[in-house]
């Protein structure tokens, strides 16, 4: 289903604008690059900035997501014929073989049941082909994000969206339970008062436990980078299929 915030059809048309900077896709590109990828599967996909990203490229992209409104969103952008987007998530996907997966932003944390965790773990491995990579990012949990910026205070801001007007944003800390940490963001638009909330809980996983999971689902970890638009901050994680 996803949280609010990917999955309301208002907060989904507003997310890119609010968001506009997504340098962080850079590092992924770059990869997939690196890794000579014709066929990308995009678990998590959203409003479809990545796939599009890499569509632009020539690579044949699938993206697959939860959110029905983020979706929509996706489709209805320049270029969304040429990615084949799937309503669901890594459990519930046709027989694929890509030569790379990835997860990006809050996918692999946002992902809190055991259960749920090897099962996406399991449903990306089935569609890699031998060798084909697995590349996702979790915040590292010894960087303790949750203490520096989730406050109203310091994440409020005001912007003007094209054909809505000023929609004012916050994000606020719920509770923190390690390794989960919960929040509310909370938006507020101008042209006519709306008020809507939506609340999240990601889970910080350390390096160790990720790299046991994957083991576990049968990958090898080829690697863990620092992702570097954020350094000291991020994990990105490496993976493969064994040939």
């Amino acid at each position: 289903m996803g949280d609010d915030i990917f999955n309301h059809p208002r907060l989904a048309s507003v997310y890119d604008p609010l968001d506009p900077d997504r340098g962080d896709l850079d590092a992924y590109v770059a990869m997939a690059a690196e890794f000579g990828a014709r066929r990308v599967l995009d678990v998590g996909c959203g409003t479809g900035t990545f796939a599009l990203l890499l569509a632009d490229r020539g690579i044949e992209v699938t993206g697959v997501d939860p959110a029905a409104a983020s979706l929509d969103v996706a489709r209805a952008k320049p270029g969304a014929d040429r990615v084949h987007w799937l309503h669901g998530d890594a459990t519930t996907l046709p027989p694929l073989r890509v030569d790379l997966a990835t997860m990006t932003a809050n996918v692999a944390q946002a992902i809190l049941a055991p259960a749920d965790w090897a099962a996406t773990l399991r449903g990306v491995h089935a569609a890699l082909r031998p060798g084909g990579r697995f590349v996702f990012e979790t915040r590292d949990p010894a960087n303790r994000a949750w203490e520096r910026s989730w406050t109203k205070e310091l994440s409020r801001k005001v912007t003007e969206v094209e054909g809505v007007g000023a929609v004012e944003s916050w994000v606020e800390l719920l509770d923190v339970s390690e390794p989960l940490v919960s929040f509310r963001w909370t938006w507020v638009f101008a042209s006519d008062g709306e008020v809507l909330t939506s609340d999240s809980t990601l889970l910080f996983r350390d390096r160790d436990e990720v790299e046991a999971d994957l083991v576990a689902q049968g990958y090898t970890v080829d690697d863990v980078r620092d992702a570097p638009d954020r350094p000291g901050r991020e994990l990105v994680f490496v993976a493969s299929r064994p040939e």
